[in-house]
């Protein structure tokens, strides 16, 4: 026997538990896959550390604030299940991430109701009397 067999004992139990970075800088998202494809993705010839939890962070704060504003649109249409309508309504409605997201098409999402003053009806001074 060679002797490399698993450590027993006082040795196995000095070791740490696995920590991953996701869960060192308090994120959702996962940041070693992050790191992986910016990798992979020969965006750079090197990735820094920080890149990866950096853009971790970002794209978990993006889609936390899409998913309150569409769950606020499904609420509001009383229903329970976000559909794309809602993240449509959602990001159409909301000024920065429209400015974002302006060159984006979502799917089955449809457009946003809007009615031109000049189609609606006359208000005629006895409506506007009472």
């Amino acid at each position: 026997m060679s002797g490399r067999g698993k450590k027993v004992g006082a040795a196995a139990s000095n070791r740490k538990a696995t920590v991953s970075r996701s869960t060192r800088a308090g994120l959702q998202f996962p940041v070693g896959r992050v790191a992986r494809l910016l990798k992979k993705g020969n965006y750079a010839p090197r990735v820094g550390t920080g890149a990866a939890v950096y853009l971790a962070a970002v794209l978990e704060y993006l889609s936390a604030e899409v998913l309150e504003l569409a769950g606020n649109a499904s609420r509001d249409n009383k229903k329970r299940r976000i559909s794309p309508r809602h993240i449509q309504l959602a990001v159409r409605n909301d000024e920065e991430l429209n400015a974002l997201l302006s060159s984006v098409t979502i799917s089955e999402g449809g457009v946003l109701p809007n009615i031109q003053a000049q189609l609606l009806p006359k208000k005629t001074k006895l409506r506007a009397a009472k």
